[in-house]
């Protein structure tokens, strides 16, 4: 069930309503249920896979609790990564070494005969299996209890909001929340839907739409060069930014009408200043989650330079090889990668440069200069990460500045759609990003419940009409659902 769905619109609110119309003890029921129903909307079969690996989880956690010695505890720890690790490999990454397996054998002129398996990759694995893993690896370091309740448990890995596509939350927040008795409040719950709104404006009308032209271009490459291929690929910046940060404010607004406060996954991340600033302010629950399970068990920055530098890429890797199966989202991982040692090496260099040119004098130019710079290598890993292949990646990055001032022609621009079209989505984005700079002194939502009644309703308004009347035709399922 997609969130940008009529289904939605009404699955929400019976669900809201039945929650605070049920007592306090059955209420773990109807949202399990629920969060299984929600799920098992696009195929029953995930919904079975789902149920596996918390049963594996749960019984290695629960295991794991009634030992005292670490060393005991250890096989289990193993086990349930290894059930996790295993559903992960099976089902995302089979087909993938496969093929590569085959490349690496023609190229040596050696036989090699494996078939491809026709696996339907279950939506959301990815997320939910992160949890289930972060669950078990805490149980084992005793900095949370095993939960004995499988319900909450179960419901703690499969919460519809974020089941999905994140946040990838830790049991150590959640689980206490989905146990506390909350209230109906008015004022939580308009806060809620006010954040819901804002998500689904991001979605539809900003992301959709960007998606039609980006889609023209990066379907067919070749047939592009210069100024369209630059456009299409800042464009798919806000696209996926809107797309994924859309989702995460849909999923935080729905679980707040509950009551479960969710972390936030993004805090304005086009505004850094430098490219590790950019992961402190992106796909938050995945950069904290790498940084606690893999970066600081290699070793952090406890260690000599080039260990750090090593764990620093190596970390990025894997988050490249998380997102996706194609050796395009290993080399978008290897390039942040990159960034952020190259980032670490040259600190002094910049910081001398900084003062030598009196930068640190006009700390605006300063920021301006840093925030253009860094969202110009952002925006150019994304090629990457959006191209079908690394070939036609490789011919995009070559022909960037191609006939540059050739294909800056009106009808190039705007990308197989109408200048209307096209202007009613940059006024969108730039809506969007005057929004961001409010922000800056905290949520416009809180802000406007402090304003008069006028201006209130009227940005309401503006909002809903603006979903209404601009939303793309078109459904586009939320981009990071195939990861």
């Amino acid at each position: 069930m997609l969130f940008n769905s009529f289904e939605f619109l009404i699955f929400l609110p019976l669900i809201s309503i039945g929650f605070f119309i049920l007592p306090h003890r059955f209420r773990w029921i109807l949202l399990l249920t629920a969060s299984y129903y929600f799920y098992a909307y696009w195929e029953p079969a995930y919904a079975l896979l789902l149920a596996i690996s918390t049963l594996i989880s749960y019984y290695c956690a629960y295991r794991m609790g009634q030992v005292e010695d670490k060393r005991n505890r250890l096989p289990y720890l193993y086990l349930s990564i290894f059930a996790s690790l295993s559903i992960l490999f099976i089902f995302k990454y089979l087909n993938f070494a496969n093929d590569s397996l085959n490349i690496l054998f023609e190229a040596l002129n050696m036989s090699y005969a494996l078939p491809a398996l026709h696996i339907i990759l279950p939506v959301g694995v990815s997320f939910y299996l992160f949890q289930t893993m972060s669950y078990t690896i805490d149980v084992y370091n005793k900095k949370i209890e095993a939960e004995n309740h499988l319900g909450i448990y179960a419901l703690y890995i499969s919460y519809f909001p974020q089941l999905v596509a994140g946040p990838i939350e830790r049991a150590g927040n959640i689980i206490p929340q989905l146990k506390e008795k909350h209230y109906f409040d008015y004022k939580r719950i308009s806060d809620g839907i006010k954040l819901i709104a804002w998500g689904l404006f991001k979605k539809v009308v900003i992301a959709d739409r960007i998606a039609a032209m980006v889609n023209e271009v990066y379907s067919n490459p070749t047939s592009y060069q210069g100024a369209p291929l630059i456009l299409a690929t800042v464009l798919f910046s806000f696209q996926i930014y809107c797309d994924f940060s859309g989702y995460s404010d849909i999923a935080i607004g729905s679980a707040q009408i509950m009551g479960i406060n969710l972390m936030d996954n993004f805090r304005r991340p086009y505004f850094s200043k430098s490219t590790s600033e950019f992961w402190s302010r992106w796909h938050i629950s995945l950069s904290s989650w790498l940084k606690d399970y893999i970066y600081i068990p290699l070793g952090g920055n406890r260690v000599v330079k080039w260990r750090w530098y090593y764990n620093l890429f190596i970390t990025f890797v894997l988050s490249g090889f998380w997102h996706g199966a194609a050796w395009t989202f290993v080399i978008w991982g290897a390039i942040h990668g990159i960034y952020l040692v190259a980032g670490a090496i040259t600190a002094n260099t910049r910081s001398r440069l900084t003062h030598a040119l009196h930068l640190n004098k006009a700390p605006f130019l300063h920021k301006l200069i840093q925030v253009s710079i860094t969202f110009s290598l952002i925006t150019f890993a994304w090629i990457f990460f959006r191209s079908n292949s690394i070939t036609d990646a490789w011919y995009i990055v070559t022909h960037l500045f191609t006939n540059f001032t050739e294909t800056l022609t009106t009808p190039l621009l705007y990308l197989g759609q109408s200048g209307t079209y096209f202007w009613i989505t940059i006024l969108t984005i730039l809506i969007m990003e005057s929004v961001h700079l409010i922000q800056r002194h905290g949520e416009i939502r809180h802000m406007l419940s402090t304003r008069p009644l006028a201006l209130r309703w009227g940005v309401y308004f503006f909002l809903i009409f603006s979903i209404v009347l601009f939303s793309y035709t078109e459904q586009y399922q939320f981009i990071y659902f195939q990861f």
